[in-house]
């Protein structure tokens, strides 16, 4: 790992804290409408097969997620998210697999912290739902705080930035303040740039090249970069001459190699749609850190 590079955050089930490089999580959305993958394992049977295939692929743990936060997506009830996951995190929890639940709602964090999930992940930070704060620190549970700056509705609106690296490393460190204000331990928060929320082409990039200036921050980062609309200019599939990228799984070669540069960069955990490229991606890049190392000066 580079000077950069973060340990685990607290709170971390052992056999994940025990890996020495940068993990993979993969991303089951339980969601008639998510971007990449909506309505593809809306039933939970379904779901939890492929959370499970996800981990067979190389995924060390699985985000599960009720409610679609793609662009222009409106929210689900409380008791339709809750429907949603909670068979899914269960089922996969029961087989041994480590889950994160992806909700901005205390109520559907606790309940599914309650079914086996060990870890939270709020797009919002904790913004959304006033309670989750205080919920994750009661729990003592890992909590990604994701940068946002507003709801799926309005979040393209905005996408303007002086400089957006340092505008959102400033604004994560806000964040990251007033969730310690708020009782979270420091030591289980892990801050992610939010690729995509608020963010245009040229944000996702810039913020891509600059991951050392958010982990400069002094906490782990979460790079989600997978199948974003980003990542299209890069695609190079002789089917899309026009570079317009395809559909969203005609980026899962760019996802993995922005997951091979994220994890170099000293990322803590890339989130992915599909796990076997960016499954061995990192583990290439821990392999050039290991021999770089290996021929320091002592």
């Amino acid at each position: 790992m580079n000077a950069h590079s973060t340990r685990h955050p607290g709170g971390l089930p052992g056999r994940l804290a025990a890996i020495d490089r940068c993990l993979v999580m993969g991303v089951v959305n339980v969601t008639p409408d998510s971007f990449s993958d909506g309505g593809l394992w809306l039933d939970a049977d379904v779901a939890i097969r492929q959370g499970l295939a996800l981990v067979a692929d190389g995924a060390d743990l699985v985000d599960v997620g009720g409610e679609s936060t793609r662009p222009g997506a409106g929210r689900v009830s409380t008791q339709e998210e809750l429907r949603r996951v909670l068979p899914v995190v269960e089922g996969l929890a029961d087989a041994g697999v480590v889950v994160s639940i992806d909700t901005m709602r205390a109520e559907v964090a606790d309940e599914a912290l309650a079914c086996g999930a060990a870890l939270v992940n709020d797009v919002s930070g904790g913004r959304v739902d006033p309670a989750m704060p205080q919920l994750v620190a009661d729990a003592r549970v890992p909590f990604v705080a994701m940068h946002w700056r507003g709801a799926s509705d309005r979040m393209e609106q905005l996408a303007v930035y002086d400089d957006v690296v340092a505008d959102v490393r400033d604004e994560l460190a806000r964040r990251l303040e007033a969730l310690v204000a708020a009782g979270v331990e420091e030591d289980r928060i892990v801050l992610d740039p939010g690729f995509g929320f608020a963010k245009r082409a040229e944000h996702g990039w810039a913020l891509l090249a600059h991951l050392d200036a958010l982990a400069a921050l002094g906490r782990p980062l979460l790079v989600g970069t997978s199948r974003k609309r980003f990542l299209a200019a890069a695609v190079a599939a002789p089917s899309h001459p026009n570079g317009d990228g395809g559909s969203p799984t005609d980026r899962d070669a760019a996802t993995a190699a922005t997951s091979a540069l994220a994890a170099a960069a000293g990322a803590w955990a890339v989130r992915v749609h599909e796990a076997r490229g960016s499954a061995d991606a990192v583990r290439v890049a821990a392999a050039v850190a290991a021999a770089r190392s290996a021929r320091e000066p002592v």
